[in-house]
């Protein structure tokens, strides 16, 4: 089968077309073909070698999120059938590797069907940033009626955390930027921030005690950290283990683990057919124009998800 991956990590330009032997469905496990895949932030720190790969070989496949459909049931799998149009979280350099596949061997618990009348480019976009979303809102920290600031509000995490935390029950303060006001403005938040270096100072504006919690969906850290009240919560998704300021708890957001959890998927997937979630594609690839995807990715701005098809 085809995959994109890299023999040697490095930038964009290393990513490319590779055939590799065909994996089959094991106990407990489906094999879905993969009909699109999304490319992510974390894709970028696999292809470059920022991520541990000592029990992978090349090529080294990237991708967290794919859609398509089942093909192989593997033994002991009740209640999935070929033919079944799924999405999937994948986790790169493990046993089963990264999305980008023409093939991918998925564990019970790692997919769910696909939201009702949602195309399977846009179904790519949902598990890995949907997952991460419900990770934060999850934190015992946070019950509804609280406050939770979202900088990065106009990018896809940010998407899914002003949309999910709406439906929680909390107050949610978005930021944007001119050009991204009326799309943050669709996705419902209660209030509206500038984006840029006063993010702070504009939501201690609105909360002047601080809000409850910030999830730092532009990995923006110390510059923003101010927005957060005295023993509040901040989350960051890069593992920045934080400033230890005034007894702020600092938590590190890591969607790996939710590598099996198939209860937030169907979560997610209800949450799109009810309207509640909006998934949204940038643009559709073609596999072969991975490198492209990657390097527009890294210069910024994207809104929405690149989408990588076979």
């Amino acid at each position: 089968m085809k995959v994109v991956g890299v023999e040697q990590f490095g930038g964009p330009e290393a990513l490319a077309v590779h055939e590799v032997p065909e994996p089959h469905a094991g106990a407990g496990s489906v094999r879905i073909r993969v009909a699109a895949f999304a490319v992510n932030p974390t894709d970028t720190g696999v292809r470059a070698g920022q991520r541990d790969a000592s029990g992978a070989e090349p090529p080294y496949v990237p991708g967290m999120d794919a859609a398509g459909v089942i093909d192989e049931v593997g033994p002991d799998v009740s209640g999935w059938a070929v033919g079944d149009e799924v999405m999937a979280m994948a986790l790169p350099l493990s046993e089963h590797g990264g999305a980008y596949v023409e093939e991918l061997v998925a564990p019970v618990g790692s997919f769910t069907r696909v939201p009702r009348g949602t195309p399977l480019p846009l179904a790519a976009s949902i598990p890995m940033n949907g997952l991460t979303a419900l990770q934060i809102l999850g934190h015992p920290a946070l019950t509804p009626g609280q406050t939770l600031a979202v900088p990065g509000a106009a990018g896809l995490l940010g998407n899914y955390l002003v949309q999910l935390g709406k439906a929680a029950g909390l107050t949610v303060i978005a930021d944007a930027a001119p050009a991204d006001e009326a799309l943050v403005r669709s996705l419902g938040p209660s209030h509206i921030v500038p984006r840029g270096s006063g993010f702070a100072d504009a939501v201690r504006e609105l909360v002047p005690d601080g809000v409850d919690a910030l999830a730092d969906a532009a990995v923006q850290r110390s510059s923003v950290v101010d927005a957060v009240r005295d023993g509040g919560t901040f989350f960051d998704v890069r593992g920045w283990e934080g400033d230890g300021s005034r007894g702020i708890e600092f938590v590190r957001v890591m969607v790996f683990s939710e590598y099996r959890s198939f209860d937030k998927l169907e979560q997610l997937r209800h949450a799109v057919e009810s309207g509640t979630l909006t998934p949204r594609v940038a643009e559709v690839l073609p596999a072969a124009r991975a490198a492209e995807a990657h390097a527009r990715l890294e210069a910024g701005g994207t809104r929405g998800r690149f989408v990588l098809t076979w």
